[in-house]
């Protein structure tokens, strides 16, 4: 089957992808505004780009029931500042529910009863139940299409890292108790408990 995405509703090829792309790690954002309102939202493409200076990507889309952009994406430049924190099973509930697209004056921390903690280096908030969360600075901010379901890249150094002492040894984060969730398609989510390993291969050097 081939598809063509020119000739096809973009929110046909939009379910096509998040089934392609899976599983896929959750960004859940914490925001504020210029008025100190604070924002709490989950994307779904979210990665790493660089260790060296430690950089994070994600990607808010245009909201496609309206075409606007995201609460997320206008705090972020106005404000060059946000928190990426990590959803673990514990806290899957209370993420699902600041999924729906609220409206700005809406405290996302509120609707979930997640408690937000003051951040180091940086003026949003991060989540304090959340067993990892990075602060992060704005490096880059790159609009791919302001269309309905169009998406922009945001690009972000991080500043600190908040990581729970029981997860990590010199450096090395204990999966099983990190107990991170992923993104499938549509409703669906995934538990990272089961894993297996595969050691990478070594070229022999003559």
């Amino acid at each position: 089957m081939t598809i063509d995405p020119g000739s096809n509703d973009p929110r046909d090829i939009y379910s096509l992808m998040t089934g392609i792309i899976v599983p896929r790690p959750i960004a859940f954002v914490s925001t504020i505004n210029a008025a100190g309102q604070r924002n709490l939202a989950p994307f779904s493409f979210f990665t790493g780009i660089s260790a060296n200076p430690p950089v994070i990507c994600f990607a808010p889309m245009v909201r496609g029931s309206d075409g606007s952009r995201k609460d997320t994406l206008r705090n972020i430049d106005a404000m060059s500042e946000f928190v990426v924190n990590v959803v673990s099973e514990e806290i899957a509930q209370q993420m699902n529910a600041c999924a729906p697209e609220f409206p700005p004056e809406v405290d996302e921390f509120e609707i979930s009863g997640l408690t937000p903690v003051v951040s180091d280096l940086v003026r949003p908030p991060r989540v304090g139940e959340s067993k990892v969360s990075m602060e992060c600075r704005l490096l880059q901010l790159v609009t791919v299409s302001e269309k309905p379901l169009g998406g922009s890249l945001v690009i972000g150094e991080v500043l600190r890292f908040h990581v729970a002492g029981e997860l990590v040894d010199h450096f090395r984060i204990d999966s099983d108790k990190l107990r991170a969730i992923g993104r499938m398609a549509g409703p669906e989510y995934v538990k990272t408990t089961e894993r297996f390993s595969m050691v990478r291969p070594t070229l022999k050097r003559r």
